[in-house]
């Protein structure tokens, strides 16, 4: 199935596991935490960032107002640890440390794709669960726009729209001129769907009821790829 380039004006993408190999980056800070656990004698970091993701995924699928505070709270109380250790471990495991590994953790085809949607005239946006500036500059990438949802007036995670929707206001499209690229149905397919935005997810099988693509070079961007 074909895209109807033509008529779309932004491209919002998903970080996490859209543009980068999560997998991979996930193995390797496996190892990273590891051997902080042996050499620290200190398994508290393994305990808050696996409660910690694990609370996540529950705000977001209950849409929780104001998730971070939320979040911090309910990890710190499950893990018996301080708000601001949570903070402490989620800032230095979840937003530092993985940036040294996101460039040879990015997908083939990324930047080529970015370039061909900026030779055809069209925004490229960017709508993230977690902080994502840091981490676009570390994968050697720019977007018009960048919405996370610990932003200031957007506070709800996917597939909540709000902060979907601050992104296209931001741009100035119609929610139909809007592609929404992700990797996940129940996040990214949803939040374009209640919008009114289309959806392309990124799968290694087919989805019934959704567009899916592989890779960056699949036919469906040839149009994009090849503008000039």
């Amino acid at each position: 199935m074909s895209l109807g380039w033509d008529l779309i004006h932004l491209v919002v993408f998903d970080m996490d596991g859209t543009l980068y190999r999560q997998r991979q980056l996930r193995l390797r800070m496996a190892r990273d935490i590891l051997l902080h656990t042996l050499v620290k004698r200190d398994a508290n970091v393994i305990a808050v960032l696996a409660k910690y993701r694990r609370i996540r995924e529950r705000l977001a699928d209950e849409q929780a107002i104001d998730f971070e505070r939320a979040l911090i709270a309910q990890t710190a109380e499950a893990t018996a640890s301080s708000p601001d250790r949570v903070r402490t471990i989620v800032s230095e495991w979840i937003e530092r440390r993985p940036l040294k590994y996101l460039a040879a953790c990015r997908y083939p085809g990324v930047s080529q794709l970015f370039a061909g949607l900026r030779r055809s005239g069209k925004a490229v946006g960017i709508l993230s669960d977690y902080p994502a500036l840091e981490k676009l500059e570390a994968l050697g990438l720019t977007a018009d726009h960048i919405v996370s949802a610990g932003d200031d007036g957007i506070g709800l995670l996917k597939p909540h729209p709000r902060g979907l929707e601050f992104l296209i206001a931001a741009t100035g499209v119609k929610p139909h001129e809007t592609l929404v690229i992700g990797d996940r149905v129940d996040r990214d397919g949803l939040v374009a769907r209640r919008v009114g935005a289309q959806a392309l997810i990124r799968s290694s099988s087919v989805i019934e009821g959704w567009q899916t693509f592989t890779k960056f070079d699949d036919v469906l961007f040839a149009p994009i790829l090849a503008a000039s």
